[in-house]
Order: structure tokens, then C-alpha cells, then sequence
């Protein structure tokens, strides 16, 4: 009898995003394109808004105190959902309320197209960032993708706008 080796925590993460864009495409050809995409939205908008909330906690519960630590934030939750392992990725402050998130790399676009789905699929970025922006305790005042690797671009290229970086009401 030989030893089975452990499966890794990328070894696991790999599964699951595989298993995820599988489910993608079994959804896509049933009821469509536009029912996958919503369903895949909504089911992690809700991913990243515990994401979020999660790392309030981290942070100590309190809001950022400024542009750079909320830029932190995403970063952290960004790491949290998608490890720097699966994606080639940064955050930057644009101003004293943007930050763009860019992408080089992301995982779940590639295993999309290798489950055979990315006719049709689009990404739920927006979706993602309206969500760990409201476990963040921020309101977006922008919220978009400039460039998409989805679509041939070298990067993704995401914009945020922030109402109080801080995150006062």
C-alpha cells in the first residue's frame, strides 16, 4: 500500500475554483449566460461582504483612518478571497478617494477558460468590490473596470471611488 500525499491549501483552492467555473458552465448552458453571471455575482458579493466584515475585525473593528489604510483593507481582502498565489495583483491610491486595483493575473478568469466557459461569462468584479466595500463599512460613490483581462486586455483594471475614506457616516 502506498502513502497518499496531503492535498495543499493551493491544491484545494484550485479545486474549488474549478468546481466553480464547472458549476458556471452547467448553469450557462441550462439557463443561460445572464442567470450564471447573476447568480455567480450575487454568491460572491455575499463571499466578500463577510470577507469585509472579517477584516474590520483584523483591523480591530474601527474604520480606516485614511485612503492608504482602506487601501490596506483591500489588499487584506483581496488575500483573503483570492491569495497571492492564485493572482498577480496590487491596489494604488489614485487620489484621496480612489483606488484602483490591478490585475495582471487572476485565477478565476483562467479557470473559466479552462472549463470552457468564457463565452459569455462576465466577471463579477464590480460585484466583489461593491461587497467587501460594505463589510469595509464604505460607500462606493464609483464603482468600475477600466480595462478587463476577460476581454484581451494586458491587466484588469478596477476603479473605486470612496465616499469618506475613513469610513465615517
Amino acid at each position: 500500500m502506498t502513502a497518499t500525499t496531503r492535498a495543499g491549501a493551493m491544491d484545494v483552492y484550485r479545486q474549488w475554483w474549478l468546481h466553480d467555473a464547472r458549476w458556471y458552465q452547467g448553469v450557462a448552458k441550462r439557463f443561460g449566460h445572464e442567470v450564471a453571471n447573476e447568480i455567480n455575482a450575487e454568491a460572491l458579493r455575499y463571499v466578500a461582504t463577510q470577507v469585509g466584515r472579517r477584516i474590520v475585525r483584523q483591523f480591530g473593528g474601527k474604520p480606516a483612518t485614511g485612503i492608504e489604510e482602506l487601501r490596506l483593507r483591500y489588499d487584506a481582502c483581496a488575500e483573503w478571497m483570492f491569495p497571492s498565489e492564485l493572482r498577480d495583483g496590487a491596489t494604488a491610491v489614485l487620489s484621496d478617494a480612489e483606488i484602483e486595483l490591478t490585475m495582471r493575473q487572476n485565477f478565476a478568469v483562467t479557470m473559466v477558460r479552462m472549463a470552457g466557459s468564457l463565452d459569455g461569462y462576465e466577471c463579477p468584479c464590480t460585484e466583489i468590490h461593491a461587497g467587501w466595500s460594505e463589510g469595509l463599512g464604505v460607500e462606493l460613490t464609483g464603482n468600475c473596470a477600466t480595462a478587463c483581462l476577460r476581454h484581451g486586455d494586458p491587466a484588469c483594471r478596477l476603479l473605486m471611488r470612496v465616499a469618506d475614506p475613513a469610513g465615517r457616516s
